[in-house]
């Protein structure tokens, strides 16, 4: 197994919310912690959401997240000496599949014209903040 040097961290992405790396390389792999929408300055700013006071939405724009999201994963994966083009693997947690499939669906082909990864698309009932969407990926490193 690796050492402590194959743990990858950026402030170009938003901060995990627990004790783990935004991504570990163990020999010519890449492997990325679940990557969230969240503004990786603010880090828990999202984008197309609004809540009031009682943590009810007022805006909810699931382009916006599925955007920032890509943006995100890009970040990691550039931090860590990989590239957008050397994903081989993403796995997609949307919170809920009947609304947002189809939008993620076609954004999806808009990022993944020439390179496309192996996919695998769940639901699941909630994720650790506010979100609708998180991606985990492998990757290669050249």
């Amino acid at each position: 197994m690796g050492n402590l040097s194959d743990k990858i961290t950026t402030d170009k992405a938003p901060k995990p919310v627990g004790a783990y790396p935004h991504a570990r390389r163990v020999g010519n792999l890449l492997f990325l912690s679940g990557i969230g929408p969240r503004d990786a300055k603010t880090g828990t700013d999202i984008p197309g959401l609004s809540l009031d006071k009682n943590g009810n939405f007022v805006d909810f724009d699931f382009e916006a997240q599925c955007h920032s999201v890509f943006q995100n994963v890009r970040a990691v994966l550039e931090a860590s000496g990989s590239s957008w083009e050397n994903l081989i693997d993403v796995t997609v947690f949307l919170v809920n599949m009947k609304r947002d499939f189809n939008t993620f669906n076609r954004l999806y082909a808009e990022y993944f014209t020439t390179n496309q990864p192996c996919r695998t698309t769940v639901e699941i009932n909630s994720l650790p903040t506010p979100i609708a969407i998180e991606l985990k990926c492998i990757a290669t490193v050249d």
